[in-house]
């Protein structure tokens, strides 16, 4: 799928101008709050009618202002989901999700009703009222509903914004459940840099109605300079990994990569299965010899591929280690204490305890992201 934006548009004092392609099955619009991305979804989806542009999906025309098209909303086949489900109260879960197939016409129905209340795990909670389910079961059902329109593009308005952190992780395995076995496009709006790492393929950063940078999430998530101060501490790198064991004793599991083993706390995902792995860049100490008695246990030979200054006291060091680009956040001082330059030889240490819960998630596809 190739998502082609190109408009421009003003809402009052604030103005849209963006431009990019997504190609990817998961792209995410990112950025703070105000910077635009609500006001972009519902340009893509048809609520708003945009002053200048062009908009395709997949090679159909939604909206070209010098052809004169605007496809009606209610044509163009996308499916929404909300921060809030949006629920029939007076509907129980069933006629919730049937709900979504009276807009696509037989012929152009794709999906089966039991297969989506597979995908979501749903099918205990058919015959309950929407003030019965929880945060995470709204959502899934909301998700369902949408899924059941058969749409061409599946649009996602900060839908875990409104959910707690358990809530979030119980739901977080249904969207890329969905992502990687439906093969249905989606455009998925946050602000959280874990959400973006953990689910997107490629990115959109949007400040103040502009986008900033856009491409694959490994190359945007390293640049810490496009990511809102309150969550540049949760930017680094993305690494594909695969599972190579799990450590019962000590409630580990062994992740294996280009950089090296890397041990994490022990994760529900079978051996074999490929993880993506984010290893944020303040959880990264840097040596220039390799530690001995030290309680860090993932310690990563690699080189010193680049400096960046950053604001104040900090500098971004990205180190390779054999191909795969780790992030390291330090003090300035540390970096001219320790005499760091391109080229030097480096060991990349990260803590097990520093990964959690979003830390890990599934690769895009099958078996890989």
């Amino acid at each position: 799928m190739t998502l082609c934006v190109d408009i421009r548009h003003r809402q009052g004092d604030f103005r849209i101008e963006a431009s990019f392609t997504g190609s990817g099955r998961l792209t995410a619009l990112f950025g703070p709050s105000g910077s635009g991305k609500s006001s972009l979804i519902n340009l893509i989806a048809g609520l708003i009618r945009p002053d200048q542009g062009r908009i395709e999906v997949d090679g159909k025309v939604l909206v070209d202002t010098k052809a004169g098209v605007f496809l009606p909303r209610h044509k163009r086949r996308i499916g929404m989901v909300f921060q809030d489900a949006r629920l029939f109260p007076h509907m129980n879960v069933r006629s919730n999700l049937l709900y979504g197939r009276w807009f696509t016409p037989p012929a152009e129905r794709y999906l089966d009703m039991d297969a989506i209340v597979d995908l979501l795990g749903i099918g205990a909670l058919l015959e309950r009222k929407p003030a019965l389910l929880s945060g995470g079961e709204k959502q899934r059902v909301a998700i369902g509903r949408a899924l059941l329109s058969s749409p061409r593009l599946l649009l996602m308005d900060e839908p875990l914004a409104s959910l707690d952190e358990a809530r979030k992780a119980e739901i977080l395995p249904y969207i890329e459940r969905l992502r990687d076995q439906m093969k249905i496009p989606i455009v998925y709006v946050s602000h959280s840099v874990a959400e973006v790492a953990r689910l997107a393929s490629d990115v959109v950063v949007l400040a103040q109605g502009k986008v900033t940078a856009s491409g694959p999430v490994s190359d945007i998530l390293q640049r810490l300079d496009l990511l809102p101060a309150g969550e540049r501490g949760e930017g680094g790198a993305l690494i594909e990994t695969v599972v190579l064991r799990h450590d019962d004793t000590f409630s580990m599991t062994v992740l294996g990569s280009g950089a090296g083993e890397i041990r994490v706390p022990r994760i529900d995902i079978p051996v074999d299965q490929r993880v993506r792995l984010r290893i944020r860049a303040r959880d990264v100490m840097i040596a220039t010899e390799r530690p001995n008695g030290l309680s860090a246990l993932n310690i990563l030979p690699g080189k010193v591929a680049a400096i960046t200054h950053g604001a104040g006291a900090e500098s971004e060091v990205r180190i390779d280690c054999n191909g795969v680009p780790v992030m390291s956040r330090i003090t300035e001082q540390s970096r001219q204490a320790l005499g760091l330059e391109p080229g030097q030889q480096v060991f990349a240490v990260v803590k097990t305890v520093s990964f959690d819960e979003t830390s890990t998630g599934m690769g895009v596809g099958e078996v890989s992201a």
